[in-house]
């Protein structure tokens, strides 16, 4: 899977960014409140009005305080997966089981320096776990190849049934690192600079689609 961010695309022209994209399989949507992240970027606002623009799922990634108070206006505005960070969320069992009832799925996600092990109970009520492989808060950051170790921790986890939870990645993703993100056991690619900064970002999705597989296969074999 591949979700292009768009905190990578022309802010002005965001409704024809998606449709540039339009085998995506989500949208990544980075919302950051200046206060968790050292940035500012979007919010309720726009991924409503994103919601209106497009068919393909909206993945929120809410960069920021106090989560267990804001995620469910995005579920309830129709997100299709809602991820808070571990380190924010005051209580991330609750909160899970709210953003489900509100109508999307749940997404954890976890900084590069934040361990897997403390949250491998609380994943067992999670849909998605977002492993960051750069720090948050800015786009166009150098991939992180250490948290690929996590990466294969979670992966063990599902392939062995003690999680059920699909594994994405956020940061520094492109065709020198998706393959390596690919063969530790990533299903979802988070990517930003690597798809608006091509000459066809349509193109540039399917082709990063098809390396992410062929490194899959690879290492299956």
């Amino acid at each position: 899977m591949i979700a292009p961010s768009i905190l990578s695309a022309d802010f002005a022209r965001l409704a024809d960014e998606l449709a540039a994209v339009p085998t995506s399989d989500w949208i990544h949507v980075d919302v950051m409140d200046n206060h968790f992240v050292p940035n500012l970027t979007l919010g309720l606002p726009v991924v409503k009005s994103l919601l209106k623009v497009t068919d393909i799922p909206i993945d929120c990634h809410l960069m920021i305080d106090d989560p267990d108070r804001w995620a469910i206006g995005y579920a309830e505005a129709g997100a299709y997966n809602v991820t808070v960070h571990a380190e924010a969320a005051n209580d991330p069992v609750k909160l899970a089981k709210d953003l489900k009832a509100a109508g999307s799925k749940a997404g954890l996600s976890i900084k590069p320096g934040t361990p897997l092990e403390p949250y491998v109970e609380v994943l067992k009520h999670y849909d998605t776990l977002l492993v960051m492989s750069v720090e948050p808060g800015f786009g166009g950051q150098k991939f992180m190849v250490d948290v690929l170790e996590k990466v294969r921790q979670v992966r063990h986890l599902v392939d062995t049934g003690h999680l059920k939870l699909l594994v994405e990645i956020d940061g520094g993703i492109n065709a020198d690192t998706i393959e390596q993100a690919a063969q530790a056991g990533v299903d979802c690619f988070v990517a930003g600079s690597a798809v608006y900064d091509a000459a066809d970002p349509g193109k540039a999705v399917e082709a990063l689609r098809a390396q992410a597989a062929r490194a899959q296969a690879a290492g299956t074999t």
